[in-house]
């Protein structure tokens, strides 16, 4: 057979039952999608399960899409590997994206439809993944839990609408005022969230994580809080968790790589405790017995301090020698000072350098001496 008669039989054939199958399943997840943000029970059920329909009913949604990346045949269905992106309206200004794997039936005629949606191996859980959504607004938030009542959810979003303004009456007014806040029903489920152990959140009130929903764009940024953490805390004590968390979702867009725990810790506990009347020595318990026991700590606390897997009394310490050398600043060079050595070490963009410059630039110092007046700072303050 010579060369003209093989070419045909080797070059560019039709899409193959693969492609087809995978684009027949995304024109099932496009259609389930825009009848969820349509508000279309009707058509989302002529796709398949309502089961997420019913739990998503309380989520205000700007936008909602699936990208199918890989479908596998199996016998008379089919298992989808799609990235999921979602906005919540009025709060997120870039989608979320998380990776979901769903499992779909087809009918005798060739239809596809969706039978479980679930998160991909390794992926943490959303929200309504564990059960129907509650939703309750304020002014500056929106409260979500996984089940349970509003009434329940209502003083969470009572105490973040006082965290938002304190927020940017110490930071600014750039950013989105707003906070999302998830209220899961357990430690197990707020972990099943995050996608780690729970032993990693024992006796954390609550986390901020952020999610990028792109290159330079800003990340939709969610308060989870551990209900069981959070619940052996008094009034003060819950306030000053949500206002450090929001603390966290006003300063995303300005930490960076670059911006070392102590600070971005530290800058959330000193806006957090603005106002309280809490002394240095009420807010930093482990670090006041460290000081009188003559234990003054050499160095600023290091990234590793702040795992959440440290043991309890390292872990504390970290945190109010972060929140110390915040307020020093504040103390010696002003709080817009620390605003600004905030800005200026996130905008370094490495780790490399940024703190050095910063010191130099704004606060007019050096490592050696500010290390040295905050080691003298938590001795007259705590000792």
């Amino acid at each position: 057979m010579g060369l003209g008669l093989l070419l045909p039989l080797t070059g560019c054939g039709g899409p193959t039952a693969a492609d087809s199958a995978r684009a027949e399943v995304q024109q099932v997840l496009d259609r389930r999608a825009a009848a969820l943000l349509g508000r279309d029970a009707t058509a989302y059920g002529a796709t398949g399960t309502r089961t997420e329909y019913t739990r998503l009913r309380a989520l205000p949604l700007a936008s909602w899409s699936y990208r199918v990346t890989a479908v596998r045949r199996t016998g008379s269905g089919a298992t989808a590997d799609a990235e999921l992106r979602y906005r919540v309206a009025g709060y997120d200004k870039a989608p979320v994206d998380t990776r979901r794997t769903l499992t779909l039936g087809r009918t005798a005629d060739g239809r596809w439809y969706v039978t479980a949606d679930r998160p991909a191996e390794q992926a943490g859980q959303q929200l309504w993944d564990q059960g129907t959504v509650t939703a309750v607004r304020g002014r500056h938030s929106l409260v979500l839990g996984g089940g349970g009542t509003t009434a329940g959810l209502e003083p969470y979003a009572r105490l973040a609408d006082r965290a938002v303004p304190a927020v940017s009456g110490a930071w600014g007014t750039d950013w989105s005022r707003r906070v999302v806040v998830l209220v899961p029903r357990s430690l197990a489920a707020m972990a099943s969230l995050l996608g780690a152990p729970a032993a990693n959140y024992r006796g954390i009130a609550a986390v901020t994580t952020g999610e990028a929903g792109g290159a330079g764009r800003a990340p939709a940024d969610r308060v989870v809080v551990n209900p069981e953490a959070y619940a052996l805390l008094g009034d003060a004590g819950k306030q000053v968790v949500l206002t450090h968390e929001t603390t966290h979702v006003a300063t995303r867009a300005r930490t960076t790589a670059a911006t070392p725990l102590w600070l971005s810790e530290g800058y959330a506990d000193w806006v957090g405790y603005l106002g309280t009347g809490r002394t240095p020595a009420e807010a930093a318990p482990e670090l006041a017995r460290a000081v009188r026991d003559g234990e003054v700590p050499d160095a600023l606390p290091a990234d590793d301090d702040f795992a959440f897997t440290r043991e309890p009394v390292r872990l504390a310490r970290a945190y109010e020698g972060g929140w110390l050398a915040c307020r020093m600043i504040a103390d010696r060079w002003g709080a817009a000072r620390l605003g600004a050595f905030y800005r200026s070490v996130g905008a370094h963009g490495q780790r490399t350098g940024a703190v050095e410059e910063a010191l130099r630039t704004v606060l007019g110092t050096t490592p050696r001496d500010f290390t040295a007046r905050w080691r003298a700072y938590l001795t007259a303050q705590l000792g």
